[in-house]
C-alpha cells in the first residue's frame, strides 16, 4: 500500500487491487483555532472527529448509492478509520462544489452589500478551485469549459447532482431537528460517468439548531444520538 496524497483531513493510499484507501484524520479546516468549512487551511484537531466523519460518510454514501446516485464508495472500516473507494479522475487539480441554502460564510462576506446575513438562497451552487495559495478562487461555468476542466454537459450534471445530494443531506438533518445552511462536495469522473467523491461529513457543512451554529464534533454526536 503506497501513500499517493496527503490532504488536510485525510490521506490517500493506492491498494494492490487498483482501488484507493482514504485514511480519515482528526483535523478540520478553520482559522485562528475556529472551525470553518470554507477555510483552506487546517485550523485545529479534534480527537475522534475522523471516526465520526467516516461514520457520517458511510451513512450518506450508502443512502445515495441505494438511490442510484453514483459515488466512489465501496466499503469502510471504522476500526481503522478508512474507506475503500473506486479510482476516478478529479476535475482539474481539484474542484470544490458548494451548495448554499443560506447567505453565510464566504458568500456573505463577498456579497454583503446585496444580501442580509442568513437570508435564504435557492440551493445556490458555486465552484472553487482547490488552491490554498490563491484562496480557493471562484470559477464560472464558462471558465471551467474554457480552461478544459469540464464540459458544459459535465457542469450541468455536477450542478444537478449537487442539488439532489444536498436535498438528501438536508432532509436527514431535518429529521434530527437540524438545519443545513451550506455544504461542499467534490466530484470526479470514471469513464464517462460523473461521480461524487471525497466525503460527506460534519467538517464539510454548516448546520444550525434553533438558530445557533453547531460545531462539527457536536453535529456528528447529535446526528447519531439515539
Amino acid at each position: 500500500m503506497k501513500q499517493v496524497y496527503t490532504g488536510k483531513t485525510k490521506n490517500v493510499y493506492a491498494l494492490d487491487n487498483g482501488n484507493y484507501l482514504l485514511k480519515f484524520k482528526d483535523d478540520v479546516t478553520g482559522v485562528d483555532g475556529k472551525f470553518d468549512p470554507g477555510a483552506n487551511t487546517v485550523g485545529l484537531s479534534i480527537e475522534g472527529v475522523g471516526n465520526l466523519n467516516l461514520k457520517m460518510s458511510i451513512f450518506f454514501f450508502e443512502k445515495l448509492n441505494a438511490k442510484g446516485i453514483k459515488t466512489h464508495y465501496i466499503s469502510a472500516n471504522l476500526d481503522d478509520t478508512t474507506m475503500e473507494v473506486i479510482p476516478c479522475v478529479p476535475f482539474g487539480k481539484g474542484l470544490e462544489v458548494i451548495c448554499r441554502y443560506k447567505a453565510v460564510g464566504s458568500f456573505y462576506r463577498r456579497y454583503s452589500d446585496y444580501i442580509e446575513e442568513g437570508a435564504d438562497l435557492p440551493a445556490y451552487v458555486e465552484m472553487t478551485f482547490k488552491n490554498d495559495a490563491k484562496g480557493d478562487p471562484l470559477v464560472t461555468e464558462d471558465g471551467l469549459v474554457a480552461l478544459g476542466v469540464m464540459t458544459h454537459e459535465q457542469y450541468d450534471k455536477v450542478r444537478a447532482m449537487t442539488r439532489e445530494i444536498t436535498a438528501v443531506v438536508a432532509e436527514e438533518m431535518k429529521k434530527k431537528g437540524l438545519d443545513l445552511y451550506d455544504i461542499k462536495f467534490e466530484f470526479g469522473y470514471a469513464g464517462d460517468e460523473v461521480i461524487l467523491i471525497d466525503e460527506i461529513a460534519s467538517g464539510n457543512m454548516r448546520v444550525y439548531k434553533d438558530g445557533e451554529y453547531v460545531e462539527p464534533m457536536t453535529l456528528s454526536e447529535l446526528f447519531f444520538a439515539e
